[in-house]
């Protein structure tokens, strides 16, 4: 289960699977559910090595001075994504009303009707993942439906591209488009949607952003009560988090690319030192 966690949650559970790799911890599974930067993480992992994949992230972005795409820029937009989506929340009467209020406002933005910020973001997926189509292995990508705030699973079998889906999911800046239907990103489902893998035997979650929601508790949206659902019908859970020492890494700081090389490196390291606990709970 891969959650959430914007470009560093990226490449933290990137570094995860690699360190726990080069320690000889293999975790390709039987279903994988990605949400968000996981479902680009999932679709990655599917068509690349997690040695390769480790590589890549390690590589510096361009430095941007000036113009769209800064760091401090990218960071006071997510901010401000951050605290629109939050009054949302508090307004909301429930979950199912708050994806509604997140759909209809997505919808409002004026990059969701714009083709061509659709046709960026989606050539922007495109260029992250190493094949277009679907795995044969089953993985599942999570995602909300802008206009009902239904949430929705998409695989192979779901007549979506690969690359629509994955963008889909990470829309949590505008609603994105696929044929006649809008999508929002996965995490307004619930941040991990680890409870997708309920009937495993073991589910291995990985959360970038340490299993925290900003929806009430009473809503049962935070990771904690997933693991408590998974483990009533019968699943043995392991969780992996990034830890206090890598808080800076997430939050707002989570769309700064100039951080990923950083938060894989984190990830790496926490896999590695996991790696035993990990192997047991897997094997």
């Amino acid at each position: 289960m891969l959650g959430g966690g914007g470009s560093t949650g990226n490449a933290w559970l990137i570094g995860v699977v690699a360190g726990l790799a080069d320690a000889g911890v293999d975790v390709t599974a039987d279903l994988t559910v990605g949400t968000s930067a996981g479902s680009t993480a999932a679709a990655q992992l599917a068509g690349a090595t997690p040695a390769e994949l480790y590589a890549a992230a390690l590589v510096p972005p361009p430095v941007r001075t000036a113009g769209p795409g800064r760091a401090d820029d990218r960071t006071r937009q997510a901010a401000e994504q951050m605290a629109r989506t939050a009054a949302l929340v508090a307004g909301a009467r429930d979950a199912g009303d708050m994806r509604r209020r997140i759909g209809a406002a997505a919808l409002a933005l004026p990059a969701s009707s714009d083709e061509s910020a659709r046709a960026r973001w989606r050539a922007t997926v495109a260029a992250r993942l190493p094949s277009p189509s679907w795995p044969q292995r089953p993985v599942l990508l999570t995602v909300v439906d802008a206009r009902t705030g239904e949430p929705v699973v998409l695989d192979r079998h779901s007549g979506v591209d690969l690359v629509d889906a994955v963008a889909a999911s990470c829309a949590s800046a505008f609603a994105y488009r696929i044929g006649d239907e809008w999508y929002v990103d996965g995490g307004y489902r619930r941040g991990e949607n680890a409870d997708l893998a309920a009937g495993s035997r073991r589910v291995l979650v990985l959360a970038p952003f340490g299993g925290r929601t900003r929806a009430p508790r009473a809503w049962g949206l935070h990771l904690a009560a997933q693991v408590d659902e998974l483990r009533a019908r019968g699943s043995a859970v392991e969780v992996v988090v990034p830890g206090a020492a890598a808080d800076h890494l997430f939050g707002p700081q989570a769309m700064d690319l100039t951080l990923r090389p950083e938060a894989a490196r984190a990830g790496h390291a926490r896999g590695a030192a996991l790696a035993e606990r990990v192997a047991a709970f897997w094997d």
